[in-house]
C-alpha cells in the first residue's frame, strides 16, 4: 500500500466511528479546571511555607 493513502484512510475510518459513537455527553470542564488550580495553590503555598524546604 503507498504510504500516501494511510492519512485519508485514517480520516475516513475515525469519521465512521465519531459517527457511530453518537453525540458526546456534556462535561463540566469548569469542575476539572477550578480543582487543578486549586491543587497548583495549594502546592505552592506549601513550598512557600518557611521551614519546609531542607537545606543541607
Amino acid at each position: 500500500m503507498h504510504p500516501d493513502i494511510h492519512l485519508p484512510l485514517h480520516h475516513a475510518r475515525a469519521a465512521e466511528l465519531r459517527a457511530e459513537a453518537g453525540p458526546r455527553p456534556a462535561r463540566r470542564p469548569d469542575l476539572r479546571t477550578r480543582l487543578g488550580w486549586t491543587l497548583v495553590e495549594v502546592g505552592l503555598r506549601l513550598a512557600a511555607r518557611p521551614g519546609t524546604a531542607t537545606a543541607h
